[in-house]
């Protein structure tokens, strides 16, 4: 089948390159209010619910959002998988935009993320977490959903969609990350203690200035500061050096189990919303600058992709970044529910 391309106009803004193994600075009491290893302290958009369930010899539990449509129910769900650095409660503009258009809303933090637990020794695989998504709906008593992925949670839906592909309506990936084998493409292995100390530099500063040249093409603006402070108080509350940890042992994950090989084995509608500025490469700044030069390229990276997958639909947007849901929702809305919906 062919392949559609469309295009969001606007003016074109010029992002600047920026490459980090975790993004890097000295970080300071004063950087954030803190939260603690399970982000108590900082409020959702909904009730967080959790389901509890044993993994790896452990028990654990998955934090969840659950919410119910507010417009005309259109007996579809859907559910949102969260990035590296995000939280189910990063999607709070998508998921008042999906509950309105009759869309039951399952918003999970992954295990090692968020609210979830982040147990000791926990080996981290995306089948694993994959799995544990599944557990999830399963015991929710949903069958089927739209499976909407940003950034490490596109990477991770990827993976979903392969496992379970009788169970996926629609495969929406937002600005994922996977679309390159960054190991293959030279960057070098880093140890996980090297890969937690930097974790472990990280403060809101930091976080602001990756965000704005990557997640926002160069632009910051008030609404995006709810969310960096979310983050950077994950790593100055007293829960800091498990987080760092965990973040540490997923980066790992993601670095060793590339999915790109795997896009053409895709069987379900799927489309690609894709912010070009986006520069988003793990394990960039490790890598030389000839390797850093090539990473990250999101257009030559979406259209790929929308190459390989089968059927697939690529959205492009001209002006936007990494996070074209926070940076202009109202669009990505219009066109998630357009798409979704053929």
């Amino acid at each position: 089948m062919g392949k559609r391309v469309r295009m969001s106009s606007a003016v074109i803004l010029i992002a600047s390159l920026l490459g980090t193994v975790g993004i890097a600075a000295a970080a300071t009491a004063d950087d954030a209010a803190g939260y603690g290893p399970r982000l108590e302290g900082f409020d959702y958009p909904h009730p967080v619910r959790t389901h509890a369930f044993a993994s790896q010899r452990q028990q654990v539990e998955m934090a969840y959002l659950d919410v119910p449509p507010t417009g005309e129910a259109n007996g579809r769900t859907a559910l949102l998988l969260h990035g590296k650095n995000f939280c189910a409660a990063t999607w709070e503009q998508t998921i008042a935009a999906l509950a309105d258009a009759g869309y039951r809303v399952i918003a999970p933090d992954q295990i090692g993320f968020c609210k979830s637990s982040k147990p000791d020794g926990y080996q981290y695989a995306l089948a694993g977490l994959a799995h544990n998504t599944r557990g999830l709906l399963a015991s929710l008593g949903i069958e089927r959903s739209v499976v909407v992925g940003h950034s490490m949670g596109g990477m991770l839906a990827m993976r979903y969609a392969l496992m379970y592909p009788d169970t996926v309506e629609h495969l929406a990936l937002v600005g994922p990350i996977g679309l390159e084998d960054w190991k293959a493409e030279g960057v070098p292995y880093q140890p996980v203690e090297q890969v937690y100390a930097s974790e472990l530099r990280t403060s809101y500063d930091s976080i602001r200035d990756y965000q704005t040249t990557v997640y926002y093409a160069g632009e910051w603006r008030p609404e995006f500061e709810r969310w960096a402070r979310m983050q950077a108080g994950m790593y100055a509350g007293p829960g800091r050096e498990v987080v760092a940890w965990h973040q540490a042992l997923t980066f790992d994950m993601l670095m060793g189990q590339p999915v790109v090989y795997e896009l053409p084995l895709l069987r379900v509608p799927t489309t690609l919303f894709i912010g070009v500025h986006d520069r988003t490469a793990l394990g960039k700044g490790a890598a030389a600058p000839e390797v850093q030069a090539k990473l990250g390229d999101y257009r030559a990276l979406g259209r790929r992709a929308a190459e390989e997958i089968p059927g697939a639909v690529l959205v492009e947007y001209e002006d936007l970044g990494h996070s074209p849901h926070i940076q202009d929702p109202a669009r990505f809305h219009r066109d998630l529910l357009r798409e979704l919906s053929r």
